[in-house]
C-alpha cells in the first residue's frame, strides 16, 4: 500500500465525515440554531475565518481527518440529558441556543448527520453510473476478486494483476480467458501476468468450483467491463446499489448480534477499509467511488447505532424525553453512556484485531 494511496483514502474519508457534520449544520441552520465552530480535520486550528452574518467559525485544523460541527448549548462536557436539565433550570435562554429547541427538531439536527451519509452515498452511486458506465455482460482480463485457498490466491496471484497470457497464447478478452480456464480441469496451465508494470509467469493448474463439477477455476472474479448508460439507467442502478448495500450491512449487523463469532472476522476496520481502498484506486474512479457510496452508507448506519457518544444513543434519550416528557436523569444516562462506550471500545478492537490478523496473514496488500 503506497503512500499516494493511503493519503487518498484519508482525504476520502475526511470528506465523508466533513459532510455527515454539514448534515447537522444545515438542519441546525434550518431550526435557527446558531452553530459556532464547524471545522474541517482535528487538533490545533491553523487557519480560521468568522463568518460576519452568522457568527460561525470555520476552521482549518493541523489533522486533516474528519471534522465537527458544534452549536450553541452544546459544551462537548455534559451529557445530552445534563445540557437539557442546566438548560431548563437556567431560567433564561438565547432562541438559538440547540438546547431551547422542541424534542423533534433536536432529534432532526441529530439524526441529519447520517442521513447526510445516505444521500451521499445515492449522488456518488448515481454519478459513478452516469460518468463511468455500469457492469456489462463482458469481463476483463484483471484481477478483481480473490477466493482464499483457491490455486490464483495460492499461487501468490494478487487483486489487481492483468492476465496476459495463458500457455504461450495472448489473452486481452475477458470471457475468452474464462472459457480457457473452465476447460482447463486438471490441466496445469503457464500463466503470465502484469503487476504494476512488470511481468510475473506462474504454473498454476485449475481446480473444481464450489458446485464439484468438472469445471477448471482459478479462484478469481475477473473485473467486469462498464457500458455507458443513460440517466433513468443510472438512477436505477444507483438505487439497487444503495438498497442492496443497506440490506447486506444490516443483515450483518443482525448477524452480529445473533451468531457473533460467525461473522465478527468478517467484518472491516480503519485498516482493512484502506486496504480495500488501495485495491479500488487500482480499478479507476467508478470502482473507487461505489466504494466511497459503500463506507458512506457504513457511516451513516453506525452512526445510528443507539450507542452513547453516536448520533443514534443522543436520539435515543431524545425520544425517550418525547415519550416520558422530560430529560432522562443524567445519573442514569451517565451509567448508560458508561456501559455503551466500552461496548463500542470493545467492538473496535476485536475489528482492529481481525484487520491486523488478515494483514500478519497475507491478505493485506502492505
Amino acid at each position: 500500500m503506497t503512500a499516494e494511496r493511503i493519503i487518498v483514502y484519508l482525504l476520502m474519508l475526511s470528506v465523508l465525515v466533513v459532510l455527515h457534520e454539514y448534515g447537522h449544520f444545515l438542519v441546525a441552520r434550518r431550526n435557527g440554531v446558531r452553530v459556532t465552530d464547524f471545522a474541517f480535520g482535528f487538533g490545533p486550528t491553523i487557519a480560521k475565518w468568522t463568518s460576519p452574518r452568522s457568527g460561525t467559525v470555520y476552521r482549518w485544523n493541523v489533522f486533516p481527518i474528519g471534522g465537527y460541527c458544534q452549536m450553541k448549548g452544546e459544551d462537548g462536557k455534559s451529557t445530552e440529558a445534563e445540557q437539557q436539565r442546566e438548560f431548563r433550570t437556567a431560567g433564561t435562554y438565547d432562541h438559538d441556543n440547540f438546547q431551547a429547541k422542541r424534542p423533534l427538531q433536536r432529534l432532526a439536527i441529530v439524526v441529519a448527520g447520517p442521513i447526510a451519509n445516505f444521500i451521499v452515498a445515492l449522488v456518488l452511486f448515481f454519478g459513478a453510473a452516469l460518468l463511468f458506465g455500469i457492469p456489462g455482460g463482458k469481463v476483463t482480463t484483471q484481477i478483481f476478486q480473490l477466493l482464499p485457498g483457491y490455486p490464483a490466491a495460492r499461487a501468490g496471484m494478487h487483486v489487481g494483476d492483468r492476465i496476459v497470457s495463458v500457455d504461450g497464447r495472448t489473452v486481452s478478452d475477458g470471457n475468452a480467458l474464462v472459457d480457457i480456464i473452465h476447460a482447463s480441469f486438471g490441466k496445469r496451465l503457464h500463466v503470465v501476468f502484469e503487476r504494476d508494470g512488470s511481468t510475473q509467469a506462474v504454473d498454476i493448474t485449475p481446480v473444481a468450483g464450489p458446485d464439484g463439477k468438472r469445471v477448471g477455476h482459478l479462484g478469481f472474479q475477473p473485473l467486469p467491463q462498464t457500458q455507458r448508460v443513460g440517466v433513468i439507467q443510472a438512477a436505477s442502478s444507483a438505487w439497487g446499489q444503495f438498497t442492496g448495500i443497506t440490506g447486506a450491512t444490516l443483515g450483518a449487523l443482525g448477524s452480529l448480534i445473533s451468531h457473533p463469532s460467525t461473522v465478527a472476522g468478517q467484518f472491516q476496520g480503519p485498516i482493512g477499509i484502506a486496504r480495500v481502498s488501495a485495491q479500488a484506486q487500482q480499478f479507476g474512479p467508478a470502482i473507487f467511488l461505489s466504494l466511497a457510496g459503500m463506507v458512506s452508507i457504513s457511516l451513516g448506519i453506525f452512526n445510528l447505532l443507539p450507542i452513547p457518544a453516536l448520533d443514534g444513543g443522543r436520539a435515543v434519550f431524545i425520544l425517550v424525553e418525547m415519550v416520558r416528557g422530560r430529560p432522562v436523569d443524567p445519573e442514569k444516562e451517565a451509567l448508560v453512556h458508561v456501559g455503551g462506550f466500552a461496548m463500542l471500545i470493545v467492538l473496535m478492537l476485536v475489528v482492529s484485531y481481525q484487520d491486523v490478523a488478515r494483514a500478519i496473514a497475507g491478505q493485506g496488500a502492505f
